[in-house]
C-alpha cells in the first residue's frame, strides 16, 4: 500500500497544442484552484467545463486534467507510470494469493490458468471503469482526490452510495478476519505459543504499527515487508521448482472451476488505489490506462507461477474431499527446505494485506464517526482491530470462508456490479449531462451488460448453494 503525501490541485490547459480550444474551460476551472476560497459549484461550472472535451479530441490530446502541486514548494509535481504500475502490483499481491492453489486444486492447472486469465481481463475491465467515471467526476467538480462514495452518490445517488459503504465495509471485516486467523495459525506452529497469544500479538503489533507509526516509519516497514515478499518468493520458485511433476500440470476438470472464481477475483482486487492513481497521473487516460494493464499483469504472472509451483510440487491433491485441503500446508509438512520459505512468504504478505486494510478501513470509520481528519483517535482504530480478532478466535479455520464470502458478496459487488452500474448511469441516464472524455472501455452497453451480469451470475449461484448447504445441515 502506498501512503501519498497531500497535494494541491491547479487545474492548467491540456495540452499546448490544444491551448486554442481550452480557452473557455481555462477560464472556468482555474476558478477551482487553491488560490480561490470557494470551490466552483457544478451549476457555474457546466456551461464552460462540460466544453473541455471535444468529440474531435483524441485520447492522446487529453494529456492531463490538472496539475499537482506540492504545497511547500509549489512547484508541480506530476506522477510517474512507473510509480503507478508498482502501486497497482502491490496493492494486487496480498494474501488472497494464498489460498489460490487451494481453491483450484481440483480444477488443475490448466483449467485453472485459463480462470485465472479471464479473472484478470474481467478486473483490468472493472478498473478502467471506475477509471473513467472517476476522471469524469474530477472534470465535473474541478479537482482530484475524489473518492469511490463520492462518485457513487454523482452516478446513483443515496442508494449507490449505501451499497459502496456496506460492501466496503464487508470486504475490509471479512480480510481482516482471515488475515487474523492465517498469522496467529503461522506464528502458533512456528513458536510453539497459545492460538489466541498469536492471534492478539499480531493484530495488536501491526495494529500498533499503523496508530503509532508516522507516514515514513509505515512506508519503510511496508517497503521493507516487499522486499521480503519477493525475496522468499523468488527463493521459493528456485528450490520448489526441481521437483515440479510437469505431468500434474496438464490437469483440467472444468466442472470444478465455479468455485475458485470468487477468490481469483478476490485476489486482483485493486480498484481501491484507481483513484489515487487518477489523481496522481494528472486525469491522463492514456497513462491510467498503462498504469492498470501492466501494473495488474505482474501479480497475474506471479499468480500463475505460484500456482504451478504449488500443484505441481505436491505428490497428491486431495481433490476427492469435500472440505478444502490446503496445498500449502501439505507442501510445508512434506518438504522441510521448502516449508520455511512458505511460512515466510506466507507471513510477510498477510503483513503487507493487513497494514493497509487496517489503514484503509480506520479512515473510513473516522469519517463515518464524524472524526477530525489528520488525527489519530483511539475508537477508530479498536472497531478495526478488534471485531476480527474476536471472530478470528471463535472460528480459528474461517480463513478460507472469510475469503469466499469477501470475494463473493463483497468484491464482485464493489468491484464488479458497480463499475459497470456507475458507469452505465453515466453514459445512458437521460438525467445526466454527459462529459465527452474519451471512454476506457470500448463495447457500450454490451459490455457493461456482461460485466454485471457474469458479477450477478456468480453472486446468485454461490447464494443458492450457501442456502442448499444451510438447509441440508438443518
Amino acid at each position: 500500500m502506498a501512503l501519498i503525501s497531500p497535494h494541491s490541485f491547479v487545474l492548467l490547459p491540456l495540452s499546448a497544442q490544444s491551448t486554442r480550444h481550452f480557452k473557455e474551460c481555462r477560464t472556468a476551472v482555474m476558478k477551482t484552484s487553491r488560490l480561490a476560497p470557494q470551490p466552483l459549484s457544478l451549476s457555474r461550472v457546466s456551461s464552460k467545463a462540460f466544453r473541455c472535451f471535444s468529440q474531435k479530441q483524441s485520447t492522446e490530446q487529453l494529456e492531463r486534467l490538472f496539475s499537482n502541486v506540492n504545497q511547500v514548494t509549489m512547484k508541480h509535481q506530476p506522477g510517474s507510470v512507473t510509480s503507478a504500475i508498482f502501486l497497482v502490483a502491490g496493492t494486487t499481491v496480498g494474501a488472497g494469493i494464498l489460498a489460490i492453489p487451494a481453491v483450484t486444486q481440483d480444477a488443475g492447472f490448466l483449467a485453472s490458468a485459463v480462470t485465472c486469465t479471464l479473472c484478470w481481463i474481467y478486473m483490468v475491465v472493472t478498473g478502467l471503469l471506475v477509471a473513467e467515471v472517476n476522471v469524469n467526476t474530477m472534470c465535473e467538480l474541478g479537482s482530484g482526490g475524489v473518492s469511490l462514495v463520492s462518485m457513487a452518490m454523482r452516478t446513483l445517488g443515496k442508494f449507490g452510495v449505501q451499497v459502496a459503504c456496506w460492501s466496503y465495509l464487508f470486504i475490509h471485516y471479512a480480510l481482516l478476519v482471515a488475515y487474523v486467523a492465517r498469522s496467529s495459525e503461522i506464528l502458533t506452529n512456528s513458536f510453539g505459543i497459545p492460538l489466541w497469544e498469536s492471534a492478539a500479538l499480531f493484530s495488536f503489533i501491526f495494529g500498533g504499527i499503523c496508530y503509532f507509526g508516522s507516514q515514513r516509519i509505515i512506508g519503510a516497514i511496508n517497503g521493507f515487508l516487499v522486499f521480503g515478499i519477493l525475496v522468499s518468493f523468488t527463493s521459493l520458485v528456485v528450490v520448489a521448482s526441481g521437483n515440479l511433476e510437469w505431468s500434474s500440470l496438464l490437469q483440467a476438470h472444468v466442472e470444478a472451476v465455479p468455485k475458485s472464481v470468487p477468490i481469483i477475483a478476490l485476489s486482483f482486487v485493486y480498484q481501491n488505489v484507481v483513484p489515487v492513481i487518477c489523481t496522481d497521473l494528472e486525469g491522463d487516460l492514456p497513462k491510467i490506462r498503462t498504469a492498470v494493464v501492466y501494473g495488474t499483469a505482474i501479480p497475474f504472472i506471479l499468480f500463475l507461477i505460484w500456482d504451478a509451483v504449488i500443484l505441481g510440487t505436491i505428490p497428491t491433491l486431495g481433490a476427492s474431499n469435500a472440505s478444502i485441503v490446503d496445498p500449502i500446508q501439505q507442501l510445508r509438512s512434506n518438504n522441510g527446505i521448502v516449508g520455511p520459505i512458505v511460512e515466510i512468504f506466507s507471513f510477510l504478505a498477510i503483513g503487507t494485506s493487513y497494514i493497509g486494510f487496517v489503514l484503509g478501513l480506520s479512515d473510513f470509520i473516522s469519517d463515518l464517526l464524524k472524526l477530525p481528519t489528520g488525527q489519530n483517535k483511539p475508537l477508530p482504530y479498536l472497531l478495526t482491530l478488534l471485531p476480527p480478532l474476536v471472530l478470528s478466535l471463535l472460528d480459528p479455520e474461517i480463513f478460507f470462508k472469510a475469503l469466499d464470502f469477501a470475494g463473493t458478496y463483497g468484491v464482485l459487488v464493489l468491484f464488479g456490479v458497480l463499475p459497470a452500474a456507475m458507469s452505465w448511469s453515466e453514459r445512458y441516464s437521460t438525467g445526466s449531462q454527459r462529459l465527452n472524455v474519451p471512454t476506457l472501455v470500448p463495447g457500450g452497453k454490451l459490455t457493461l451488460t456482461f460485466i454485471m451480469g457474469a458479477a450477478l451470475l456468480v453472486i446468485f449461484s454461490e447464494l443458492l448453494k450457501d442456502i442448499s448447504h444451510l438447509q441440508g445441515q438443518v
